[in-house]
């Protein structure tokens, strides 16, 4: 999920070690709007962390000496308070002041509050960390500043760390029991457990790990494990040599295979080094009650080098984190700290480690303890919190909607004070979804106080992400930098002179007016981190450290309140944070980057104070444009050419909102305030004068009128004041923002921006009426005057009803003055808000002003249908295209690169979920509904399931959650997603797609039974079909009448037509009513590099094509007979209908008990008298024995195969086969080929036959070998007699039945394939040559394209062991679990 740099600093004053690896880590940079486009890193739902492009100019090395003065940093003094607005250039940054910015903490006067109020720093408060998971071994998060724990639970709300424990075994005699793994566990003697019951499960330990650690431990353990196969790489070499000193030439045929069979055991190691993949090992967990409590103890012998270490036995069993706050780590070379919860009644365990290092950071800048080093204490060190992973491990640390609403259960039930989020991603409709309603729910009925980032997808406006940015219940916090953090934190070489928010730090206005961004508070900080990392800080930087710094600042303000008995509300205290920030910035407009501006903790906390005696109300906005029934907003955004050239009149909604247990009588009732409205610009906003508001709300009109506003933004307030206490500032505003697009006079469609000159942290917005008819830009930018390097962001953004943001983004980097073209697409007639930023600390130092110009080039083909569907038909379909802006090359490009086709459940299934964690705060019951999807691929693809009623939406939707699993016959899960899923490729075989809805509602869910869900599968480069285009209607039947290109002239419409693909070359597999789906592009860009005009993709403005597959050609050879064949009479036909309908029952039949195999015996023989010698029925009769499951006594079942072998065997006329297939056969004759295919199916009856028998041979002779050898009263001398009878025999020439069976088969089949191999395998084997059998068997494993086969990899193993090499015996028994788990594993 992050980049890093790696920063080393020393810091004098801390313990042991001195020295503290510091990284940089930063989110990656999305340069597409379109989530379903983009990788779930770049787009969707990260954490609001800084890109690494957006952090600083260059990577950094600087040390920092014991406090020396030459180490020091030159920057500015500053005199004020604030560090906003400070000049740093004659101040020396000093150790102290160095360490206070790793932290900071006055900037949002925190120092000025502390001072004032030192026990008054979080003790009392509670924070739930809604993030990827809080380490407690992390520095800093064990006690709070009075002593107290730190962390008083950690959960794991995703499920991701869930094991099945619901297996239930006994301890034999010797105290062990047999871990769901299927190794060996001893019980601690000591462990009290009345019910002798231990509830068992496993989980491959990587599945708990991070992406980083994983990696981490692959090198590590790859060392260990190559150390090892070099060492038998050198044995393996040493015999080959030996052997060959000893045979010098080497002839006999034995001889050659006993080298071979050398060679074989060298090749198998090299290879085995080449193929190494390492998918980690297993740790077994064992859950039991003690009388009081669950208890959990694991094995972790695998992750161990001593082989003493991990034993179950010597685990100290832990129980629910809750209860007893203990942690465990899973071995030293993971340094991974893990907590257990049990659910369920013992039959859920979850381990929760965390999924990143980001929510550790997150809870170490809101609340973390330093006593040795305090200017290093988060913003609250007396606070304490809970840690709620919301970040799923299986979806690298993305957060699900089971994880959300779990999170908010926890934290309702634990009385959480303030929760924090540092999550977020962009919405369709903001204000709205099942979590908005949760958290509404949270906010108003239980008082929590829910703080979040806004998002890192600025400079543009509208940028601001859910929950954070678009949810009225959550306070959504902006990042800023001041001058001490940018010198001290992120070590650039001259600060700037005063503080400002941070150019990729998100912006309002939301889509319906809000604000969007409601404080500021610093956005980075080097603070804890895992113990996994290996390091105690990082540095990180985004609004995900925002949140928690004014969550930390919230948390001393709860702290008081406590204190001195004053009741908390999250209404009052976001009422103080708005109203005693400090302005970022000089315009009003900074508003939208900076909301109300830099919180501070002292202010706020005395308007607190002051407020006491006020009730605490919310001010519910609802904004409605006069004459218009909805959409309602909660504010006004004034953003399109059409709304700016005339005056409107809007009604403002205003309802005070209290909270649900407030006094009838004593709170609403007497509610009523005298309330003066202001507007910020009369000339532009009027309203009324005053307003009597009461408990039932309040309406007013107010007037816009834009009509003499220059282009550009513009942003006003209407706000009201309290007559009788204006000192409480502005109780409710109505944001307002205008932004004025300049309309294209001149008839060419272009526009140019000179010489804008830039600094750092400087932006430029553009704001353009984009004409009607243009569909995308060609634009270059041009950068001069300047000497160090500079990074520019460039944004576009539109918005339009009911979509996300229409967002494109690059990031352009200049080592020297130069030009720079791209293209991005445009929707006609809608305001295009065209953003240039210098990146805030690219150019420090310089004191060089960048020149920068830009133009900007319109460009359109009009279609008359955008999205096109043909029908499966062979009509063409007509397409009319126009240029309204200028001349334009027609160049239509289509290709079909992808199938979708559909599929229905197979089973639906409704469950109620445990009341554990799944009960909302309500009281309301989450129930649970399961489908499951058969998927049948005839060929390995890359496929993707596609829900697009669900799929693309995590906040802004009704249902509460989605996931998915696919799973093969193994019961291996190859793939599991949410609302974002990801392409998987997945060999050839059938498979199971489990989807996992969960609501409350169980009528929504009853709806859902019959959910349709695509397959969305690549087709591969041979198979994708480039469309055609005609100038003629029977073009594509006829062949004439081609359509390449032409030049569109302004005004004059031109007809083209698409071709639907041949049939001839729709790809295989694709069955009737699924849909082939691809791209088609209109114009030709004049950027465009050499072929990508051949790929509409690859054009900014694609639109989506679509073909339906027909019903398929009816086979006109079905149903013909031969006129050469005999014709029977009716009588031998209802003869041979009885026969087949007899053998197919007892094919159908199969036995499981003693008396059912027994009938089944009977009814055999009877069948076999009716009809003797009839090789159909002795195959079903083969297949039905060797089908027989939970056999006892195998010697005899293995003689009844062998017996019903050989009557297949001998009902064959084996010298007529051979004579079949020692002739050639006319495949143009019908008949000939009709006997061909009735020989083929004997030659198969008879091979698998001889393959049974071989099978059942080979166990024979293994179960008598295993009996000799158990037999205790053979004494040694007695072995000896034996081993020289069996060679006697051997000499006097006993045929062996096991090697003439297989000379046998090798005479019809290819022994090699995978079908027969086993009994190649097998013959090896016999013959002591296991490198030569191991060699076949991967082999015949490699070539196998189907769903690995136990029996294979069990065979495998074995001759690993056999052989001697127990470090790939013990590398393939972990892979026994990965691709044959006994269960699925739980949701």
């Amino acid at each position: 999920m992050h980049n890093q740099h790696t920063l080393l600093l020393r810091f004098p004053t801390l313990p042991s070690p001195s020295v503290i690896v510091l990284h940089l880590t930063e989110a990656k940079l999305s340069f597409n709007t379109r989530r379903i486009h983009t990788a779930r890193t770049f787009f969707r739902r990260s954490n609001w962390v800084l890109p690494k492009a957006m952090s600083t100019s260059s990577s950094f090395s600087s040390r920092f000496g014991g406090g020396d003065d030459d180490t020091t940093t030159t920057t500015t003094n500053n005199n004020n308070n604030n560090n906003n607005g400070a000049s740093f250039r004659n101040f020396k940054l000093n150790e102290s002041t160095f360490l206070a910015s790793l932290m900071p903490k006055t900037e949002i006067g925190v120092d000025r509050f502390l001072h004032s109020h030192p026990h008054y720093d979080g003790r009392g408060a509670l924070i739930a960390i809604f993030d990827s998971g809080v380490d407690p071994a992390a520095t800093g998060l064990q006690v709070t500043s009075d002593g107290k724990p730190k962390i008083l639970d950690i959960l794991d709300c995703t499920g991701s760390g869930d094991i099945d424990t619901s297996k239930v075994v006994n301890a034999d005699a010797d105290g062990c029991i047999s871990g769901a793994s299927g190794a060996s566990l001893v019980i601690n003697t000591s462990w009290k457990n009345p019910s002798c019951e231990w509830h068992v499960g496993y989980k491959l330990v990587y599945e708990l790990f991070t992406e980083k650690l994983t990696s981490r431990m692959k090198k590590e353990r790859r060392k260990k494990w190559d150390k090892k196969n070099q060492e038998e790489i050198a044995k393996a070499v040493k015999q080959l040599n030996d052997f060959d000193q000893q045979h010098m030439k080497v002839e006999n045929v034995k001889l050659k295979k006993a080298r071979g069979d050398l060679q074989s055991r060298l090749d198998l190691l090299k290879k085995q080094f080449e193929s190494y993949d390492d998918k980690g090992p297993a740790i077994d967990a064992v859950v039991w009650y003690d009388g009081e409590v669950w208890r959990v103890a694991l094995d972790t012998q695998s992750l161990q080098d001593d082989p003493d270490c991990g034993k179950l036995a010597n685990f100290v069993p832990l129980t629910n984190y809750r209860t007893e706050r203990k942690y465990g780590v899973f071995s030293k070379l993971d340094a991974c700290t893990f907590v257990v919860n049990v659910y369920n009644d013992g039959n859920v365990l979850s381990i929760v480690t965390d999924s990143s290092p980001h929510g550790t950071h997150v809870a170490g800048i809101a609340t973390a303890f330093h006593p040795e080093e305090p200017l290093l204490n988060g913003v609250a060190p007396g606070a304490q919190l809970i840690s709620c992973k919301i970040g799923d491990s299986r979806l690298g640390s993305m957060e699900t909607g089971t994880g959300l609403t779990r999170a908010l259960i926890a934290a309702v039930e634990h009385k959480c004070d303030l929760i924090n989020m540092s999550y977020g991603e962009p919405t369709l409709l903001p204000d709205y979804g099942r979590f908005v309603d949760l958290v509404n729910e949270a906010v108003n009925k239980h008082r929590l106080i829910f703080v979040s980032s806004a998002g890192n997808s600025g400079p543009a406006l509208s940028t601001v992400g859910a929950p954070g940015g678009t949810s009225s219940s959550i306070i959504g916090v902006g990042a800023y930098v001041s001058p001490a953090m940018a010198a001290g934190a992120h070590c650039v070489v001259e600060p700037p002179s005063e503080g400002l928010e941070y150019t990729w730090s998100s912006r309002g206005p939301t889509a319906d007016g809000d604000l969007g961004v409601c404080v500021s508070a610093p956005g980075g900080a080097i603070a804890s981190v895992p113990t996994w990392t290996l390091q105690r800080r990082m540095l990180m930087n985004g609004t995900s450290m925002a949140s928690p710094s004014a969550c930390g600042g919230i948390a001393l303000l709860i702290s008081a309140m406590k204190a001195e008995g004053i009741p908390v509300s999250p209404y009052i205290v976001r009422k103080a944070l708005e109203n005693t920030s400090v302005p970022i910035g000089n315009s009003p407009e900074d508003k939208l980057s900076t909301g109300q501006g830099l919180m501070q903790v002292d202010k706020c906390y005395e308007y607190i104070q002051q407020s006491q005696n006020i009730p605490y109300v919310w001010y519910q906005i609802n904004v409605k444009q006069s004459g218009k029934s909805n959409p309602s907003s909660r504010g006004i955004y004034l953003r399109e050419a059409a709304a700016c050239q005339q005056a409107t009149e809007w009604m403002v909604q205003v309802d005070p909102i209290f909270h649900e247990d407030a006094d009838k009588f004593e709170e609403l009732v007497v509610f009523e305030e005298c309330i003066e409205l202001h507007s910020s610009d009369r000339t532009v906003i009027k309203a009324p004068e005053y307003l009597l508001l009461t408990h039932n709300g309040r309406t007013f009109n107010i007037l816009v009128d834009p009509t003499n506003l220059c282009d550009g933004l513009h942003y006003y307030e209407v706000y009201g004041i309290d007559c009788k206490a204006p000192w409480r500032g502005p109780l409710f505003r109505i944001p307002i923002t205008i932004t004025k697009p300049m309309a294209l006079t001149n008839r060419s469609p272009q526009v140019s921006f000179s010489k804008m000159l830039f600094q750092p942290g400087h932006i430029e917005r553009k704001y353009i009426e984009v004409p009607h008819g243009a569909s995308w830009v060609e634009a270059t930018i041009n950068a001069s005057s300047f000497d160090t390097a500079r990074r520019f962001f460039v944004d576009a953004v539109q918005i339009c009803p009911l979509q996300r943001p229409f967002k494109w983004r690059n990031v352009i980097s200049f080592s020297s003055p130069a030009a720079k073209s791209f293209t991005f697409r445009v929707i006609g007639g809608q305001t295009l808000e065209l953003v240039i930023a210098q990146l805030w600390s690219s150019g420090i130092g310089s004191h060089e002003t960048t020149n920068v110009d830009l133009e900007v080039v319109f460009h359109g083909v009009q279609v008359n249908q955008e999205e096109i569907v043909l029908d499966g038909s062979e009509a063409p379909l007509r397409i009319d295209a126009e240029a309204l802006l200028a001349s334009e090359k027609l160049a239509p490009v289509a290709i079909l690169n992808k199938i979708r086709i559909p599929y229905r459940p197979i089973d639906a299934k409704i469950s109620s979920l445990s009341t554990d964690r799944d009960k909302l705060p309500s009281g309301k019951q989450i129930l649970a509904l399961t489908l499951t999807y058969k998927i049948k691929l005839e060929d390995g693809a890359e496929i993707k399931p596609q829900i697009p009623f669900l799929n693309g939406r995590i906040y802004d939707t009704k249902f509460e959650s989605q996931f998915y699993m696919i799973s093969d016959s193994n019961k291996k899960v190859h793939s599991s997603g949410d609302a974002y899923p990801n392409p998987t490729k997945l060999p050839k075989g059938e498979y199971n797609l489990q989807l996992y809805l969960r609501h409350d509602n169980l009528q929504i869910l009853e709806k859902l039974k019959q959910l349709v869900l695509f397959i969305e599968r690549n087709l591969e480069e041979k198979d994708i079909i480039r469309l055609c285009f005609f100038s003629q209607p029977d073009g594509p039947l006829i062949g004439n009448g081609s359509f390449k290109s032409s030049t569109l002239i302004p005004g004059i419409k031109e007809g083209f037509y698409l071709g639907p693909p041949p049939k001839d070359k729709l790809p295989k597999n694709s069955p009737q009513g699924s849909v082939l789906v691809g791209s088609i592009s209109y114009g030709k860009l004049s950027l465009a590099s050499h072929g990508e005009h051949k790929n509409p993709e690859k054009h900014p403005v694609s639109y989506r094509i679509s073909y339906i597959v027909p019903p398929n050609k009816i086979d006109e050879d079905k149903g013909k007979t031969s006129s050469s064949s005999p014709k029977k009479t009716v009588s031998e036909r209802l003869e041979e209908e009885v026969r087949d309908a007899k053998i197919k029952v007892i094919g159908g039949l199969k036995p499981e008990s003693d008396e059912e195999f027994l009938e089944w015996n009977k009814l055999s023989a009877l069948l076999k008298t009716e009809y003797p010698k009839y090789t159909p029925l002795l195959v079903k009769i083969l297949e039905g024995l060797v089908s027989r499951s939970n056999i006892k006594d195998k010697f005899h079942h293995d003689e009844e195969v062998i017996d019903a072998a050989n009557e297949v065997i001998d009902s064959i006329d084996r010298e007529e086969l051979a004579r079949f297939f020692a002739l050639k056969n006319d495949p143009e004759d019908e008949d000939a080929e009709k006997i061909k295919k009735k020989m083929e199916s004997t030659r198969d009856q008879l091979a698998d036959a001889l393959y049974q028998k071989g099978l059942a041979l080979a166990e024979i002779e293994s179960l008598k070998q295993v009996d000799d050898s158990l037999d205790s009263a053979a004494t040694e001398g007695a072995k000896q007699d034996v081993e020289k009878t069996d060679e006697k025999s051997k000499d006097d020439g006993d045929p062996d039945m096991f090697e003439e069976n297989f000379n046998e088969l090798k005479k019809w089949v290819d022994v090699k394939c995978t079908k027969y191999g086993t009994l190649l395998v097998t013959n090896e084997r016999r013959s002591k040559r296991l490198g030569t059998a191991l060699k076949v068997l991967t082999d015949i494993i490699q070539e196998d394209t189907g769903p690995a086969k136990k029996k294979m990899y069990e065979l495998k193993l074995s001759l690993v062991e056999e052989i001697g090499w127990t470090h790939l015996a013990t590398y393939e028994r972990q892979w026994m679990l990965v691709r044959f788990p006994p269960n699925l594993p739980l949701f």
